[in-house]
């Protein structure tokens, strides 16, 4: 997946606890982790010199057991805590050194909060409290009722307008602060575990409802998460934390195949492969033949040279419209036939590149092969039955035998 720009930059971030952080900021230089800084001066090491980018557009999850710094990190994101050192950019200004006034201003109109235990007000009502950042903000009555029925509408919660908070369910209530969020029109949402009290059905729901929403908005999202199935769901990108250090940072399939230590191997060892594997990630390059653009000759030269058993056609927007095999494109050329299309079958089956192995399990009872697309429909290659099974039982590089 590529993204257009870097929308948050992190450089050498430092969060030390404490009242005189100087001499425990030495120790650290010096090499000391966080459980001797702690012996020798009291203080309490949060994050320890980190540095990375999240681009626009991207859910980076944020992952690591309790006291791992991942809370800390997201609320130095918007200054909730300040940093003891370090650079915190976003948009390329960095807001680690504004004054107080211009931090307002970016929580306002840049960064918006979801909280785990929803934050809302029980004496407000559901339009209320999603119009509560717009009221902060100046925005007259009439606009802000405007704009938070039409976000409620958005999280399908907008016949509850007029309800207290306490009249929903949890995961109602969720989406409500979820709501509250998207009406600022923030660019960047910052989530600490905000689906994290909820049982695991509604839990779920909420997963799907942020993708489905991240779909349309195309926010930049950090999302912070204990649980390591919801981070290979929801993440484009994953930074794994412990004692205030990111141990690793990549994708799910690439942490999935490539953890760096034992640290990760524990967190992903019992993961079901098949709901984080994305059709797209094994998916075989092949060749194809373009209408009106390859001659028939080379594609049968090319198909006679790597063995294979069919050739995909697709239209000039490159999206798959049929295939051929090797006899029918050897008779093609021998009758001279100039329009292929009278000739190539169209009974194949295609899935999105982002659609999890387990989904496409019961197209193999009748086909061995699968054309992958993107969102675009544009053709991304071939899916054979044995690259699915060989991912599905590989064992991770280096995991426990």
């Amino acid at each position: 997946m590529s993204y257009p720009e870097a929308k948050i930059r992190i450089e050498n971030l430092i969060k030390i606890y404490g009242d005189n952080c100087r001499p425990a900021l030495k120790l650290f230089w010096k090499g000391a982790n966080r459980e001797a800084i702690l012996q020798a001066t009291g203080q309490i090491l949060g994050i320890a010199d980190v540095s990375f980018t999240i681009h626009q557009g991207e859910v980076f999850v944020v992952m690591g057991l309790s006291g791992s710094g991942k809370s800390t990190l997201l609320r130095c994101i918007n200054r909730l805590i300040a940093p003891t050192s370090g650079h915190i950019y976003i948009d390329d200004e960095d807001i680690t050194h504004v004054d107080e006034k211009r931090i307002r201003q970016i929580r306002r109109t840049k960064v918006s909060m979801v909280f785990q235990h929803f934050g809302l007000f029980p004496h407000r009502t559901v339009a209320d409290n999603v119009e509560y950042g717009l009221k902060l903000r100046g925005m007259s009555k009439t606009q802000r009722r405007r704009k938070a029925l039409e976000t409620l509408e958005v999280v399908g919660l907008a016949q509850w307008a007029d309800n207290q908070p306490s009249a929903l369910s949890g995961g109602m209530q969720q989406r409500v602060g979820l709501a509250r969020a998207l009406a600022t029109d923030a660019e960047i949402l910052l989530m600490d575990e905000p689906f994290s009290a909820l049982d695991p059905l509604t839990r779920r729901e909420m997963q799907n409802e942020l993708l489905r929403l991240q779909k349309e908005l195309n926010k930049t999202i950090v999302f912070i998460s204990h649980d390591t199935q919801e981070a290979m769901k929801l993440g484009d990108r994953i930074a794994v934390m412990k004692e205030g250090v990111i141990v690793q940072l990549g994708t799910p399939q690439e942490l999935l195949n490539q953890p760096t230590n034992d640290y990760i191997r524990g967190f992903i060892q019992d993961l079901n492969r098949g709901q984080i594997l994305k059709t797209g990630t094994i998916a075989r390059q092949t060749i194809s033949l373009i209408l009106g653009q390859d001659s028939d000759r080379v594609a049968l030269k090319q198909i006679q040279s790597q063995n294979l058993q069919r050739i995909y056609v697709l239209n000039p927007l490159g999206e798959p419209v049929g295939f051929v095999e090797p006899q029918q494109l050897d008779l093609a050329i021998q009758q001279e036939v100039k329009d292929i299309t009278k000739l190539m079958q169209t009974n194949f089956s295609k899935v999105e590149a982002q659609v999890p192995l387990e989904d496409i399990f019961h197209f193999y009872g009748n086909e061995q092969s699968l054309v992958v697309v993107d969102e675009t429909g544009k053709f991304k290659g071939v899916l054979e039955q044995a690259d699915v099974l060989a991912s599905l039982s590989k064992k991770s590089s280096g995991a426990f035998d």
